[in-house]
């Protein structure tokens, strides 16, 4: 029964560093932000929470349309924040889900994109009516307000601009 024992949490250390090899394993996330964003700072907290390693620049709104230029982000796929991981962009409230597939596959493409502020989507979850950066506000009994949702999709951008629908959420 001791030996037994003493398997299973052989096995289980021999595992887990696996699994953490997994995920540092995944390419670094710089995400350009203007400052501040909540809604923003919670996206990078949900790839966190996937395993990547993020590392946020806030950036002036005013430079934010030419840090999209430089990653080649078409001007109708924006949204407030982007991100640059292993030569691909990612524009706006992109689910980690569909970032993990974009870099097992490896398509020829610019990047991944959610346009615009889906409430919702990573990041967007505790969205309300007059905030633009997803802020929760409590109702007068201090209860928050009623989350809603919406669905969305996340465009695959080819290297010519072309879009495709790469994943409904």
């Amino acid at each position: 029964m001791l030996r037994l024992a003493a398997v299973a949490v052989l096995s289980a250390a021999l595992i887990a560093p696996a699994a953490a090899n997994d995920r540092t394993g995944l390419p670094p996330v710089v995400v350009y932000a203007p400052s501040p964003c909540l809604a923003c700072i919670d996206w990078a907290e949900h790839l966190r929470k996937h395993g990547f390693a993020v590392t946020i620049e806030d950036k002036p709104s005013a430079e934010m349309p030419r840090i999209k230029r430089w990653l080649n982000v078409p001007s109708q796929l924006e949204s407030v924040h982007t991100a640059r991981v292993a030569g691909y962009f990612i524009e706006g409230h992109v689910p980690a889900t569909d970032i993990l597939t974009l870099l097992k596959e490896r398509p020829k493409a610019r990047g991944l994109a959610v346009p615009g502020l889906p409430r919702g989507a990573p990041g967007r979850e505790n969205y309300n009516p007059y905030c633009e950066t997803a802020c929760t506000i409590l109702d007068n009994a201090g209860r928050e307000n009623e989350i809603r949702r919406e669905a969305f999709v996340t465009l695959l951008v080819s290297p010519d601009g072309k879009t495709s629908i790469y994943a409904r959420h």
